[in-house]
């Protein structure tokens, strides 16, 4: 088992894992559809897909009941699941656990908006427009507050010969790539710093700890993706343990490609479409395992967040309905330390 601390967080990825990725980076989403390699557990994969995965162990119900119901408050007597939730995996990369449909839509909503309400407007949690800008935020609790049509800055450069000052739409329609929640990775460095990191949010803390009981949820990475955007691939090797990776989708689809190496010298590649609400643990031997995102699938956010900030109930952010429907959140999260 490879210890945290003994991986390059520099070296790149093997060739054969490097072209897989080139592959699905540059293939049409129509022939996506076509691939038989690509496991796409979320509609049922099919008998050739089947050999090589297994059912490891399922979620009772009972229990995310009492997690989802704490997290989304829903309206008494609303149940999200009947029956349990399948946890799979694939035999060629053990310790990495599939979840299909694991966050009910409701769950998924309430999650978007406190993280991109409330804590996209916290200063605390940094983001890659900082490097650059100073961000002015909004008096209200969100960016999405502001009217889309507004001429104002919601950063200014830090260096104004070089970079342009951004208005909100800027900033939240194709802008802002990232942001830090807990410990706040510096991706120059790919370290952490030695200060005393902010607070996680704990609702969103409980809500994953109480799903993923054996990972703290201690710093978290939110990717903001649209199509067009890649993750190129990597391994996540700044923390001080070897606690799982958890990984959430919301919005459009994504190809995911993950490969690691057999004591034996040989790579093991998996390439899998991740639909809303699934999610990806990377434990075990796969837990330093190489990963990435080729694509981001154009046209594919289901329906129930497509008109996502838009609420039809209070009435507000009307003038962002559809900002959704094209972007795709992932929620990145580890445990730093094993004390």
């Amino acid at each position: 088992m490879i210890q945290p601390g003994q991986l390059d967080p520099y070296q790149r990825p093997p060739d054969n894992i490097r072209n897989v990725y080139k592959k699905y980076q540059k293939m049409k989403p129509k022939d996506l559809e076509k691939d038989p390699n690509i496991l796409d557990i979320g509609i049922g994969p099919s008998a050739a897909q089947w050999n090589g995965l297994s059912i490891i162990a399922e979620f009772e119900p009972s229990r995310l009941e009492r997690v989802f119901q704490s997290f989304a408050s829903p309206t008494q007597g609303h149940t999200y699941f009947d029956a349990s939730v399948p946890i799979y995996e694939h035999k060629d990369i053990p310790g990495l656990q599939i979840i299909p449909s694991l966050l009910p839509p409701e769950v998924q909503v309430m999650l978007l908006s406190k993280l991109l309400h409330r804590d996209l407007s916290n200063p605390a949690h940094l983001t890659n427009i900082h490097t650059h800008y100073k961000i002015t935020y909004p008096p209200e609790s969100s960016f999405f507050s502001h009217s889309q049509k507004s001429s104002n800055f919601a950063a200014t450069p830090l260096e104004p010969s070089v970079h342009r000052p951004l208005t909100v739409a800027q900033l939240l329609t194709r802008k802002v790539r990232w942001m830090t929640l807990g410990g706040q990775y510096d991706w120059t460095k790919k370290r952490y710093p030695d200060s005393v990191p902010p607070v996680f949010p704990s609702d969103i803390k409980e809500l994953l700890e109480g799903i993923f009981t054996d990972t703290k949820a201690e710093a978290a990475i939110v990717n903001l993706y649209s199509p067009g955007d890649t993750l190129s691939m990597h391994r996540d090797v700044a923390e001080e343990c070897d606690r799982g990776l958890i990984s959430l989708s919301l919005g459009c689809e994504a190809v995911f490609v993950v490969g690691a190496t057999s004591k034996e010298g040989q790579e093991r590649i998996l390439t899998l479409r991740l639909r809303s609400g699934s999610a990806v643990y990377m434990s075990g031997k796969s837990r330093f395992a190489w990963h990435g995102v080729p694509q981001i699938v154009p046209n594919t956010c289901p329906r129930y967040l497509q008109d996502w900030p838009a609420d039809d109930a209070t009435g507000q952010y009307e003038e962002w309905r559809g900002w959704m429907s094209g972007k795709r959140v992932n929620v990145n999260v580890r445990q730093m330390w094993e004390s």
